[in-house]
C-alpha cells in the first residue's frame, strides 16, 4: 500500500485539475452571456439584415435546417444563401425562452419563438411563425456563435 500511495495521490492530483465542469456561478454567467448573444443577433438581424446576422454569428462550421429540413452547410454557404435578394426586406424577430449550457461551459442551446415576414416573388406578403432551437459554441476568444440553428 505504501509504495501505491503516492501513485493514488498523484492520480487523485491529475483527475481533480482535469476536471471540465464549471461552477454554478460560472454556468449562470455563461448563460447571460449567450442570452446576450441571442439579443445581440436578433437586433443585428433587424438593423442590418439577416444576411449580416446570420453570418456574423455563424460559427465557421455552422448548420442551419431550413423549413424543407435541408441543410445549408457552413458559414460560406449561410452568407449565399442570406445573400438572396428575397431575403433583403425581410422581418425576422425572435427572443429565448430558455437557455442552458453544458456543465463544461463551452456549449448551450436557446429555444423560444420567431416571427417571419417577407414577400414572395410575386410581392405577395408571406408570414410565418415557429419555434426556433439554437445550438451556441463558446469560441476561443470567449464570444458566443452557433453551431446549429
Amino acid at each position: 500500500m505504501k509504495r501505491l500511495l503516492p501513485y493514488l495521490i498523484v492520480s487523485i492530483i491529475i483527475s481533480t485539475g482535469c476536471k471540465t465542469k464549471t461552477s454554478m456561478a460560472d454556468k449562470e454567467k455563461y448563460k447571460q452571456e449567450i442570452i446576450q448573444a441571442e439579443r445581440d443577433f436578433a437586433k443585428m438581424v433587424k438593423e442590418q439584415g439577416m444576411l449580416a446576422g446570420f453570418t456574423f454569428f455563424s460559427d465557421s462550421n455552422a448548420v442551419m435546417r431550413r423549413a424543407d429540413e435541408s441543410l445549408i452547410m457552413g458559414k460560406s454557404e449561410i452568407e449565399k444563401h442570406f445573400g438572396n435578394p428575397r431575403y433583403k426586406d425581410a422581418i425576422l424577430e425572435w427572443e429565448a425562452d430558455f437557455v442552458d449550457v453544458a456543465q463544461s461551459g463551452d456549449l448551450g442551446y436557446t429555444y423560444g419563438h420567431y416571427n417571419f415576414e417577407a414577400k414572395d416573388s410575386t410581392g405577395n406578403p408571406i408570414k410565418a411563425t415557429g419555434t426556433f432551437h439554437t445550438v451556441w459554441k463558446r469560441q476561443p476568444d470567449g464570444s458566443w456563435k452557433y453551431v446549429w440553428d
